[in-house]
């Protein structure tokens, strides 16, 4: 009898050790899911701007109910703590721990970004999406952007931009020559093969410039974000479609180490509301245009179409950039062919499953 109550005791000794150890490994684990983060995110588009700056406000508002508080971004406004494109040097150098950007602005040190922000004569919006989740797109983001220690998360895709706001008309490839115009990304590069003297300025700069004279042209978004900026008091012709900007994508840029940091649950939640946040930025974009474009009458704007003609050489002058800018870089090539491949195989369901655009 006394062996088998010492036997018993050894057991509930060691039965409750083991349990103590499982505790603190459970509490230890609740413990890192429950960490507490405060990240600075600054946005290089003002967040009252509809789906274009405002999508990293509507991010934060959901990690921040998701995780009970845990997890709290203070978004800040354009410029207020580095230059609004230099983001992603802050984000690497841990500056800032993230920040939300358009990707085109990096093209001057990293070539291939571009590629995940906008490509003219490129693919639509759910199409572009599509490529990130489903195919090669995502991988190719963080492998490019690896090497700048980084981490992008789409946040935001919308649809084409216009093709800008010009305070004369434009008929042919011609009235492009000597054109000063803003213009971003890729498709600034077809412009200045076209002959316009392009320049690349931060959206706060561009009403002032295009009102006093030292442009004569400019891009930026959508109908509905480019009235807010005051497009419209200056330039009335505003043409379409946007052949330089089929779609829009914006990226959360996450410092590689504050990433690697958190706990797998709380890269989950970042995930998940960026998915979420960039879902909701097609919708809003798609729901404010159509208004917007019916008051262009009573302002005085004018709604052109770009000529046929002038598409075609502009697909052509495209075609040409692109292949440069392939033989240029490596990662730009490797990226690009992933695109045009995934293109090809979605075409025969892209052209047989919707209705055509004139039906």
């Amino acid at each position: 009898m006394n062996e088998i109550s010492s036997t018993l005791r050894k057991c509930l000794v060691n039965f409750t050790a083991a349990s103590c150890v499982l505790t603190a490994g459970y509490s230890t684990a609740q413990a890192a899911d429950a960490e507490t983060i405060r990240w600075k995110v600054q946005a290089v588009f003002g967040t009252h701007l509809p789906a274009l700056g405002d999508p990293i406000k509507l991010v934060a508002e959901q990690i921040n109910a998701a995780s009970g508080g845990n997890i709290q971004f203070k978004i800040y406004e354009p410029g207020k703590l580095v230059p609004p494109f230099g983001i992603t040097e802050a984000v690497k150098n841990k500056q800032l721990n993230a920040g939300y950007t358009w990707l085109g602005y990096d093209q001057g040190k990293i070539p291939a970004s571009a590629l995940f922000a906008a490509v003219p004569f490129g693919m639509e919006p759910w199409e572009y999406a599509t490529w990130w989740y489903e195919g090669e797109g995502k991988e190719l983001a963080e492998d490019l952007y690896e090497k700048h220690n980084v981490h992008p998360v789409l946040c935001s895709v919308i649809g084409p931009e216009t093709a800008g706001w010009f305070t004369k008309e434009i008929k042919t490839m011609e009235d492009l020559k000597g054109l000063k115009i803003r213009f971003a990304g890729i498709g600034g590069k077809v412009l200045q093969k076209a002959g316009a003297s392009v320049t690349l300025i931060p959206g706060g700069e561009i009403f002032p410039a295009l009102e006093k004279g030292a442009i004569d042209a400019t891009e930026f978004s959508m109908p509905a974000i480019d009235q807010l900026m005051g497009f419209d008091k200056v330039a009335k012709n505003n043409y379409f479609p946007g052949w330089h900007q089929t779609f829009t994508a914006s990226h959360l840029l996450i410092n590689n180490e504050s990433w690697n940091e958190l706990s797998d649950s709380n890269r989950a939640m970042i995930d998940m509301a960026c998915t979420a946040g960039a879902f909701r930025a097609l919708t809003r974009g798609e729901s404010l245009q159509g208004a917007v474009l019916k008051g262009y009458a009573a302002k005085g704007v004018t709604a052109r179409q770009v000529p046929t003609e002038m598409l075609k050489q502009l697909k052509t002058l495209t075609d040409e950039v692109m292949q440069e800018q392939a033989a240029a870089d490596a990662d730009f090539k490797h990226i690009y062919e992933s695109q045009q491949a995934f293109m090809a195989e979605y075409k025969p369901w892209k052209e047989r499953a919707y209705l055509p655009r004139d039906f």
